[in-house]
């Protein structure tokens, strides 16, 4: 491990070792007949903020206290020679430190937006401050009653959160997260009008509209659109209770919807399979400003794929069904960059909760990215033709100019 190497390291750990701190893990030991295991936490001795070392060796435990610089020190050191992975967990966030074989560091860190991080209960320094009692900071708080949120089931009249309703209330601030994300890219002097395909049954398009237009101030129109019109009539009549004049629902098909001619963002959630492509293609040709994308059912590559080197991999049904959902989306964002945006493929929700959602988020940047020609050359490779490619880059497809040796 070379002096970089420890300055990153040393890097990480400034990042995480205060109060926010809930645990240091080093694991994989480099001979565990010597120390199996060593844990970091911080604690409050006589008002000041410590970091209590554990380590395991065989059957004994043994404890040491130190200060930041020490505790930085001890995990630095350990990484040099006794273990090659330290799992670093925050409110703040979290970070990954491995150490290979050959002694290559990396170090991956993740930080929380200020949105949804785990602040210490109580005052700084309190004796509180550092127990478990940690509240989660969510754009829609708990304790808060949101009207939609109450009608919609997912909160009682109190603002407490109904269990089983948790995991789509998490959704719904993670989805108001990419809202705040994109925030600089609507003009809060003139009114912007936003397109959700497929709201069903329209939490995250009344979260979208409380967020924007109730918390930030921002004057939108918001047009939901679905299949179902029992759905659409009882988000209307929602609509219309909570006095939201900027927010409407209607009645129709992605691919056939022309209620606007020009829209500065575009949300598709969960279309299904092609749907999502149609939606991409009316938001370019929109000149949508911002794209959020969540995919679903993506079968269509499943039906085309086909390579003699893959085929180990793709003649397993459940492999090949999750490689063409990746590959499709993989695509979607390639032809976006291609379009003039700059795309993103994040994480919808934690990965244990719903496993196929992911998100596309595209910002139009104005210069189209030169990779037609990489596009092209993956599709033959799969042997595929993807929809998108043909909706929004058909001259991708062109025969290549021949080349004539001299």
């Amino acid at each position: 491990m070379n002096q970089e190497e420890c300055k990153e390291i040393k890097q990480a750990l400034e990042l995480f070792l205060n109060e926010s701190l809930e645990r240091v893990l080093m694991s994989n030991p480099a001979d565990s007949s010597i120390i199996s295991r060593s844990r970091i936490r911080p604690l409050l001795m006589k008002g000041r903020l410590v970091f209590q070392a554990e380590e395991q060796a065989g059957k004994q435990a043994f404890h040491r206290n130190l200060d930041k610089d020490e505790a930085a020190d001890y995990v630095t050191g350990l990484l040099e020679g006794s273990f090659r992975q330290a799992e670093i967990t925050s409110g703040l966030g979290k970070a990954l430190i491995l150490v290979s074989k050959k002694g290559k560091v990396t170090v991956k860190v993740k930080r929380y937006p200020e949105s949804v991080r785990i602040q210490p209960a109580g005052e700084p320094g309190s004796p509180g401050s550092l127990s478990h009692n940690r509240k989660k900071h969510y754009i829609l708080e708990e304790g808060i009653p949101v009207p939609f949120l109450v009608d919609l089931g997912v909160m009682t009249k109190e603002g407490r959160v109904v269990n089983s309703r948790y995991d789509k209330y998490r959704q719904i601030n993670r989805f108001l997260e990419f809202i705040e994300d994109i925030l600089p890219n609507l003009d809060q002097g003139r009114e912007s009008a936003i397109i959700d395909f497929g709201c069903g049954k329209s939490y995250l398009t009344f979260a979208m509209y409380y967020y924007l237009k109730e918390l930030k101030g921002y004057p939108v129109r918001i047009i939901g659109l679905d299949l179902k019109e029992d759905v659409i009539e009882h988000c209307s009549r929602l609509g219309r209770q909570y006095g939201y004049d900027g927010l409407s629902f209607c009645h129709g098909d992605i691919a056939s919807f022309e209620g606007v001619e020009k829209v500065d963002m575009v949300v598709t959630l969960h279309a299904c399979d092609l749907a999502t492509d149609y939606a991409l293609e009316k938001a370019v040709n929109w000149g949508a400003r911002v794209i959020l994308s969540v995919p679903c059912c993506q079968h269509e590559l499943n039906g085309q794929m086909e390579n003699s080197l893959l085929r180990p991999v793709l003649q397993y049904g459940l492999i090949k069904e999750r490689m063409a959902a990746l590959y499709t989306d993989a695509i979607r964002a390639q032809v976006l960059e291609y379009r003039g945006y700059r795309t993103q493929i994040l994480e919808f929700i934690d990965m244990e909760h719903t496993p196929k959602n992911i998100l596309i988020r595209a910002v139009r940047q104005g210069r189209k990215r030169d990779n037609g020609l990489r596009i092209r050359e993956l599709a033959e490779f799969l042997h595929v033709r993807p929809t998108v490619v043909e909706l929004l880059a058909p001259e991708l497809w062109e025969p290549r100019e021949k080349t004539t040796d001299i």
